[in-house]
């Protein structure tokens, strides 16, 4: 796989295409399984991860369910493509980080990675645009199935899937959606929201999942428990709730325009005058930026702009991109400078 190219494109979750995708920018489902022949990967030396990289390598070189997976040799990147992975939600920071003999397999669309060698032999993520989490689990649900048919699975009757963390025991699933929550931001309601998660054991994270920070007013939400729960359950639970905050977060937006339309719009058109203009910007103050564009181009308050272009400036930003795209190592001052000049020129060829 030619990762040059990816500083030049998008993965098919950024297009905005699927439902409700003003507000739900992606669903993912991730499963966790391990070789049952095998001790998991933190047990297992580098010689014994080199024989379970190579053995399921081979087994994705397959093409499971008929999925083309282009492999790509993460130990052998470089940090920078390690980190352009991490920034693209292909592979996770524990994949990038860890030691040891480990690769990853990509669809062209970027909506299918399975991970191998990361906290388990096999990490498979199934991605789409929007509020589609049945499409997510048909697509991983086939790609499971046919690894399992060549390979045998670390399983116990009693506790389902076994797993390196015990909390992924049973299904070994994560489901989750991301979420853009501005209006609920902006308003303080979103503490409401995660007080109503908590109480039935959803998970809410940042951008990149587990440990990282809410940036742009996106949110992960993910259920936290899997033993003694069904796939379906656990789908289920995150369909039933995601509606009521896609819905509260609309009704949200529609007050914030009918009580101060002048207001948000100057807001907006003036966080679009910054991006445009800036000659140099954090990557921090670029997220909350492009929250307020993105609201912006959502709610009508800003035209010939589309809300593809944006998600995809929430990724190209990113330092590792940056990097990738000028080809040189910069420092965090010359990335701002490297942010402010893309994103202007982003911008500015729209118009």
């Amino acid at each position: 796989m030619d990762l040059e190219s990816l500083t030049r494109t998008s993965g098919e979750w950024l297009k905005a295409t699927g439902p409700d995708s003003d507000i739900v920018m992606s669903s993912r489902i991730r499963l966790a399984r391990n070789l049952a022949q095998f001790p998991f990967p933190n047990r297992a030396d580098d010689s014994v991860r080199a024989d379970i990289e190579q053995l399921l390598r081979e087994q994705i070189s397959k093409r499971p369910a008929g999925r083309k997976l282009n492999y790509v040799s993460v130990s052998s990147l470089e940090l920078i493509d390690r980190q352009m992975l991490v920034e693209r939600q292909l592979i996770s920071r524990e994949h990038s980080e860890t030691h040891g003999q480990r690769g990853v397999g990509i669809s062209d669309e970027e909506n299918v990675s399975v991970m191998i060698n990361e906290e388990d032999h096999l990490r498979i993520q199934v991605l789409r645009s929007g509020f589609a989490l049945d499409e997510c689990w048909q697509e991983i649900d086939a790609i499971d199935d046919a690894i399992e048919a060549d390979q045998t699975y670390a399983f116990s009757e009693r506790l389902g899937y076994l797993t390196a963390c015990p909390t992924n025991c049973g299904t070994g699933i994560r489901v989750s959606v991301l979420l853009h929550l501005p209006a609920l931001v902006h308003t303080k309601e979103i503490q409401k929201v995660f007080q109503a998660l908590q109480k039935i054991n959803l998970a809410v994270r940042g951008l990149y999942g587990e440990g990282s920070q809410a940036m742009g007013d996106f949110y992960q939400i993910s259920n936290q428990v899997t033993l003694g729960k069904s796939e379906s359950y656990l789908i289920r639970t995150i369909q039933d709730v995601v509606p009521n905050i896609v819905s509260y977060e609309r009704r949200v937006r529609q007050a914030l325009v009918s009580e101060n339309q002048r207001g948000l719009h100057d807001q907006v058109s003036r966080a679009y005058g910054i991006l445009k203009t800036a000659r140099t910007i954090s990557s921090e103050e670029t997220m909350d930026l492009l929250s307020s564009v993105r609201l912006g181009v959502n709610l009508g308050l800003i035209e010939n702009l589309e809300i593809p272009t944006i998600n995809e400036l929430f990724i190209h930003t990113q330092p590792a991109h940056l990097q990738k795209i000028r080809h040189e190592k910069l420092e965090t001052i010359d990335r701002n400078v490297a942010r402010a000049d893309y994103i202007r020129q982003r911008l500015n060829e729209r118009n």
